[in-house]
């Protein structure tokens, strides 16, 4: 049965946190992030397969992302905040998943998310109200307030990134409307009184966070149609009722669930940005939104493959060992210098290793190339060109794809070659490999590779651009 988000462990995570002048205070520099996200990722590894089974919702690793402070990370530098760039977010997420992919989902939508007022904010709303007015002769100005509903006037939308920080937010939700539905979504009807603003209804599925989360970030339509707002919604209102995903194959801690919106007052400020219905209207900055949360994902992907390949070595390495040898565990005899027999020596576990090891390093290499691009598109904003953008959106698909390959073949050929290995059951404390494989499936299950691949054909035969709109 739904429920209103008023949950009783929610302040537990804010009590839990580190105060607010301890994540303040910590440096944004290429040094102390990786070893923040080290930390944590270590922290995570320990319990993972033990969180995993029970499936609770992740009130207790939102707490230990929040004393990192891994939820400010992406966010502007300002006199009290200190932020850090997409690569070190790509880098943070891609870390967090290869010890706990749930974890790593959250905070792939959180950081995704944050950039909203970025994406879709008043910088966009002028380029599209200019685009408009340049066919049609309308009022920029009036185009912009008009889109946010009566009393619009003089109210600025939240810059989302530096709230979140400030505040101390886990951002969830979906700016990006389904592709299936049967019904108009969610739906926004102008507010009455003096006050403005909208009023929210509908109902929708989130693919993480929305049973944790401070903050929603959902996009709607005014009766149902024309153009998308993307609105700031406070889950705890007795308005919004809240449905957690259960018996999920993989994915268990990502917090999915389904969001019921009823009659949901959206002030004035609380509407983020607009994304207008004709196409050619929408900035190519504007539609790197989708890319960014897909190569954030990628990142997800990544992690689970590398992990698991990390923990089905460690168990290969203890098994071949075999018994202690005087000089030590694993290491050569005391004065032989040799190492016991059967230590790794096994032909066909090392080409089973090598081919794995391979796979993994490719698909890292793919991703990299796109997150350094992405990030070049990022720093572009506003002068980002239609081609540059398609150029993105096909690295994007390309590590997609790749690390999506990638990580269900490493994932389910771990479990061939941990299989009777001492140490590899999870019901005698093993890792539990059927975790990752469990998680990489239900990952990659909502993406269409070979969609991805007929894309980047079309572009690189034909120099097809892909359509500038949300649903990239």
């Amino acid at each position: 049965m739904s429920t209103p988000r008023k949950s009783p462990k929610r302040p537990a995570v804010r009590t839990a946190s580190a105060p607010a002048d301890r994540a303040a205070d910590r440096s944004a520099d290429d040094e102390i992030w990786p070893r923040v996200t080290r930390e944590l990722a270590d922290d995570l590894a320990v319990d993972a397969l033990a969180r995993d089974r029970a499936g609770k919702a992740p009130f207790d690793e939102v707490a230990r992302l929040q004393e990192a402070g891994l939820p400010a990370l992406l966010t502007a530098p300002g006199p009290s905040r200190r932020g850090a760039d997409w690569r070190a977010a790509c880098a943070v997420v891609r870390e967090i998943s290869a010890a706990d992919s749930s974890v790593g989902e959250l905070l792939a939508h959180h950081y995704a998310l944050s950039w909203s007022s970025r994406f879709f904010g008043p910088a966009h709303e002028a380029h599209a109200a200019r685009a408009a007015s340049a066919t049609e002769h309308r009022d920029p100005a009036a185009e912009t307030d008009g889109a946010r509903g009566p009393g619009a006037a003089h109210r600025r939308p939240l810059a989302l990134d530096v709230c979140t920080a400030e505040e101390r937010w886990l951002l969830a939700g979906d700016v990006e409307p389904p592709r299936a539905t049967t019904g108009p979504g969610l739906v926004l009807t102008p507010a009455e009184g003096n006050g403005g603003g909208w009023i929210l209804d509908g109902r929708r599925a989130f693919a993480s966070g929305v049973t944790v989360a401070d903050r929603l970030v959902v996009g709607a339509r005014p009766g149902g149609t024309g153009d998308l707002l993307v609105v700031l919604v406070d889950p705890a209102h007795p308005g919004v009722f809240t449905d957690a995903g259960t018996d999920r194959v993989g994915q268990r801690l990502a917090g999915a669930g389904t969001v019921t919106f009823d009659h949901v007052p959206v002030p004035p400020e609380h509407v983020l940005g607009v994304l207008p219905h004709d196409e050619h209207a929408v900035a190519p900055f504007t539609t790197l939104a989708p890319l960014a949360l897909r190569l954030l994902l990628t990142q997800v992907g990544l992690g689970i493959a590398e992990g698991a390949l990390a923990e089905a070595r460690d168990i290969s390495r203890a098994d071949q060992a075999g018994p202690s040898p005087a000089g030590g565990a694993g290491g050569p005899a005391a004065g032989g210098g040799t190492a016991p027999a059967g230590s790794g020596d096994d032909p066909y576990l090392l080409l089973a290793y090598g081919e794995l090891a391979t796979a993994a390093h490719a698909a890292a290499a793919v991703v990299e190339r796109a997150t350094d691009a992405f990030a070049r598109g990022l720093h572009a904003e506003w002068s980002l060109t239609p081609e540059e953008r398609a150029d993105l959106s096909v690295l994007v698909a390309a590590a997609e794809t790749v690390t999506g390959r990638a990580a269900v073949h490493i994932t389910t050929r771990i479990l061939e070659l941990v299989d009777g290995t001492a140490g590899a059951d999870s019901r005698g404390g093993g890792p539990g490999f059927d975790r990752f494989w469990r998680n990489a499936r239900a990952l990659t299950a909502p993406t269409r590779a070979d969609h991805r691949l007929r894309d980047i054909g079309d572009h690189y035969l034909n120099g097809t651009h892909a359509r500038l709109t949300l649903l990239a």
